[in-house]
């Protein structure tokens, strides 16, 4: 892809900051977690604690997931998307504002693992007794546009990022579909 450049001579010192405020939020968010959930947990029931440990642990996960996803097959696929449409415009684009991208990069990254965040409240929501199998199943036609919407907001202006993102989302939420119904069944066995 095109090279990288700063325009401005604080662009490299402002640059440096972004990266280093994501990514000081990304290695500080376990001791946050921790000490929030220093105050919190006393207060839960055994069973609470014990869902609430196996929550932040898939939750630790699929946030990884979310942004591996979007770094290695996402990300390269909006650079290339925007590059192509740059040219069929017939606009050379040797070289992209170095602030702009890493912009861009962090917050999509951090919105993908968010995301990616999305079964963990579900399916608390069905352990808490909000929603169930029959609501999830009822609210499939509504997630799918949510989800586009969502695709739509935190990727690039162009739609075959927004599908992209939108897919697995969808897919994440099937999931937590077929688990509240396995949950569902699971108690009506027992």
């Amino acid at each position: 892809g095109p090279g990288l450049i700063f325009l401005d001579p604080v662009a490299p010192f402002f640059s440096s900051l972004y990266i280093a405020f994501f990514g000081g939020m990304v290695i500080a968010a376990p001791f946050v977690i921790y000490f929030v959930a220093q105050f919190i947990v006393p207060a839960l029931k055994r069973k609470e604690r014990k869902y609430g440990l196996r929550a932040f642990g898939v939750g630790a996960v699929l946030f990884a997931a979310g942004v591996c996803f979007c770094y290695f097959a996402l990300t390269p696929l909006a650079l290339r998307a925007a590059e192509a449409y740059s040219q069929w415009m017939g606009v050379q684009m040797p070289d992209w504002r170095a602030e702009a991208y890493f912009s861009f990069v962090c917050k999509f990254m951090l919105g993908m693992g968010l995301g990616f965040e999305m079964p963990v409240i579900l399916l608390a929501l069905v352990k808490i007794g909000i929603l169930d199998y029959a609501k999830l199943a009822s609210m499939r036609r509504y997630m799918i546009v949510i989800n586009l919407v969502l695709g739509a907001l935190l990727t690039t202006p162009e739609v075959l990022t927004q599908v992209m993102m939108a897919i697995p989302l969808q897919i994440l939420y099937e999931c937590s579909v077929w688990i509240a119904w396995y949950w569902e069944w699971k108690e009506k066995r027992a």
